[in-house]
């Protein structure tokens, strides 16, 4: 799964339910171009993510990435996504009973702190969903079409370069599964 991320144009607003829950909201700017290693563009866009948010499968808002550390999700009726030719805007209702999970603790103090700002999407690339295009000593990456797995409350989002490492421009051999064949995600590696 590949990341990526925004705090500029983007990012988080949480409000605290007097029954001891709390409302998330942010957005996800399509076409908002990102410099993510030295020569290295991307930019999403709009509606890249508008097949998954159509169909059935479920998305979850996560703290940090960690899907051991859920806040709200699609399936459970906690998550709603928003899709337009400008953002991917979303609400999460953190329930009362996750919001005294240790985790949903952390996040809300750490938001609440100024710490974590960032919203950052996981997703898959299917082969064909993304185009590269050289661009004098670079490349720009354009996502066209992504499978969401989650949406993510990060402390330094992959966009802009704050978080080079969530992505690798190289196919690593921990990123393949056990069958050996390269993840659709690292075919467009240059």
């Amino acid at each position: 799964m590949l990341y990526g991320g925004v705090a500029e144009g983007g990012g988080l607003e949480l409000r605290r339910e007097s029954n001891g829950g709390v409302r998330i909201s942010g957005r996800f700017p399509y076409m908002a171009q990102t410099m993510l290693a030295r020569g290295r563009f991307e930019q999403f866009a709009a509606r890249a993510f508008s097949e998954r948010l159509n169909g059935s499968g479920d998305v979850h808002f996560l703290a940090q990435h960690d899907f051991t550390q859920p806040l709200a999700s699609r399936s459970a009726g906690t998550l709603e996504l928003r899709d337009s030719d400008a953002a991917l805007e979303f609400e999460a209702t953190i329930t009362p009973e996750v919001a005294s999970t240790t985790w949903a603790r952390d996040f809300i103090s750490a938001n609440s702190a100024g710490l974590i700002k960032g919203l950052s999407p996981g997703f898959r690339v299917a082969a064909g969903g993304d185009t590269v295009e050289k661009r004098g000593d670079g490349i720009l990456r354009t996502v066209r079409t992504a499978e969401l797995i989650e949406l993510s409350a990060v402390t330094v989002p992959a966009y802009p370069d704050a978080q080079i490492e969530a992505r690798n421009w190289q196919a690593h051999q921990d990123r393949l599964p056990i069958l050996g064949a390269a993840y659709a995600h690292n075919r467009w590696r240059v």
